[in-house]
């Protein structure tokens, strides 16, 4: 969605007019005259409208050219996450049923920050994000139209502050993009070829490490994963150094399970197409390194991505193999559709002896327990240290990607002890993300700080939400981007 500025909104077809909770009566009517006043107020009685944040009413009024579209729009109290919601309802609404609209914050008594604004424009344009590049019967009046949204009037240095929301707007595209697309389009090696593209002229560092690299790198964790499909494995690390050179201070760590049959522990066919979102904790890194370098942020980070696919051929790591890690500890595989942990060894380890990062965060669609555990509501927080899991808590509040902390203790740590190598790669039934965390664990030096998101039921949603429609929801691209600008930026 293209979003513009202009003085004021004398020549809007579709005019937004912003309302706060029981403004109606406060309403500038601007250049439309006050006989637009009662229509208004009609119309918001017929509607039992009184401003709430995201409700809608649409009129038509007097105009010198006969009439016009309008939209009341409520905004509640003008708080930020009002306007969030504002700016999703806008694109809900006139998705399908406008190509553009002008919104007139000249009708406010109060003018919102220009903060708040530039996140209604944000919200509004990435509400607008749908993939429907396959659906060639889709009929026309279900093609999405919204095109362009005009602010009327912003607040001084709205426009700057889109420059920010532009910036993660565009990585959240592309990690609902790369989590939209099939696995036979998005696959370990097109996966990197999709995001060099995506970031191109953005200034970030790109490395790929092919499967032969691996070998020699001695990520037997990684590879026993990735065997049984005829699709190579990649790792892809994007590097900003936007405080100029030295070790990065903060790194992500993405899951990129491009599809995940189950290995030969196979899934039960219902529901398996779903496995294509299983890179999504990779998606949420690669679209936040996008957010990072697009808003030039002034921090040093790297993003580290372990893409593979999990088939089961007859080459297929098997339930009892006993595979080596990148850092020599070994591990017996109960289960191979607990490979997710498996890939995360090893890239974990690999960005240690790269990068020296002092904090690691990864991210990664880990495990079924976490959704009966917390449902679609929130993430799961592992954490080793007690700043950071506050910290990132924080940063989900405030983009709504929201995260919720669990445990880890030796007690749970005993229940992955193998009698035949250093580990086993899953515990017994109870506590299933708990061990999975502890199970990572194992790979983070003692002097890194480490927290660990199990975004399971995150990353894909069935009905939609204030900034997503069904589908992919773009999770974690916010969180880690606000992450940063909190923490790592001076």
């Amino acid at each position: 969605m293209q979003i513009s500025f202009a003085p004021g909104a004398a020549d809007a077809a579709l005019l937004v007019l912003p309302v706060e909770k029981d403004g109606v009566a406060r309403i500038g009517w601007g250049q439309l005259g006050e006989g637009a006043a009662p229509v208004a107020e009609a119309a918001a009685t017929a509607h039992r409208f009184a401003g709430e944040a995201g409700a809608t009413v649409e009129l038509f009024v007097p105009a010198a050219s006969g009439v016009r579209r309008v939209l009341l729009l409520g905004i509640g109290a003008g708080a930020d996450k009002d306007w969030i919601k504002a700016g999703g309802a806008l694109t809900a609404k006139l998705l399908t049923s406008a190509t553009e609209a002008t919104v007139d914050f000249a009708a406010l008594a109060t003018a919102p920050s220009a903060q708040a604004a530039a996140r209604f424009a944000g919200a509004a344009a990435q509400r607008a994000w749908r993939h429907d590049i396959y659906r060639t019967t889709l009929p026309e009046a279900q093609k999405p139209t919204f095109a362009k949204l005009v602010l009327a009037a912003a607040p001084t240095g709205t426009d700057d502050a889109w420059t920010v929301q532009e910036a993660v707007t565009n990585g959240l595209e592309l990690t609902r993009t790369l989590v939209a697309e099939p696995p036979n389009i998005v696959y370990p090696e097109s996966f990197v070829e999709r995001v060099r593209q995506s970031v191109d002229g953005l200034g970030l560092e790109i490395t790929a490490l092919g499967e032969e690299e691996m070998r020699s790198l001695g990520m037997g964790a990684l590879l026993g994963v990735s065997q049984g499909s005829v699709r190579d494995a990649r790792i892809l690390a994007l590097r900003w150094n936007g405080k100029g050179a030295g070790d990065p201070d903060l790194a992500f760590v993405g899951k990129g399970v491009t599809f995940d049959t189950g290995g030969i522990s196979l899934k039960p066919g219902a529901g398996m197409e779903d496995m294509k979102w299983d890179m999504g904790g990779a998606g949420a890194v690669v679209g936040a390194m996008k957010a990072i370098a697009g808003r030039k942020a002034k921090a040093n980070v790297v993003g580290v991505c372990g893409l593979v696919e999990n088939m089961p051929d007859g080459n297929a790591q098997r339930p009892g193999d006993v595979v080596t890690s990148m850092s020599g500890q070994t591990i017996e595989v109960i289960n191979t559709d607990a490979e997710g942990r498996l890939v995360l060894a090893d890239v974990i380890t690999w960005t240690q002896k790269t990068f020296r990062p002092k904090t690691i965060v990864d991210l990664a669609t880990l495990t079924g327990a976490m959704i009966v555990s917390l449902g679609n509501e929130y993430g799961g927080l592992f954490a080793n240290d007690d700043s950071l899991a506050d910290a990132l808590v924080a940063a989900g509040i405030a983009t709504d990607d929201k995260l919720w902390r669990f445990p880890l203790s030796d007690t749970y740590n005993k229940l992955i002890d193998s009698p035949i190598a250093d580990m086993k790669n899953v515990g017994p039934r109870g506590a299933g993300s708990i061990t999975a965390a502890q199970f990572i664990q194992r790979f983070v030096d003692k002097d890194v700080r480490w927290a660990h998101l199990d975004i399971a039921g995150m990353v894909w949603s069935d009905k939609p939400g204030t900034t997503w429609d069904k589908g992919a929801t773009g999770y974690g691209v916010k969180l880690l981007d606000r992450f940063v600008a909190d923490r790592f930026e001076d």
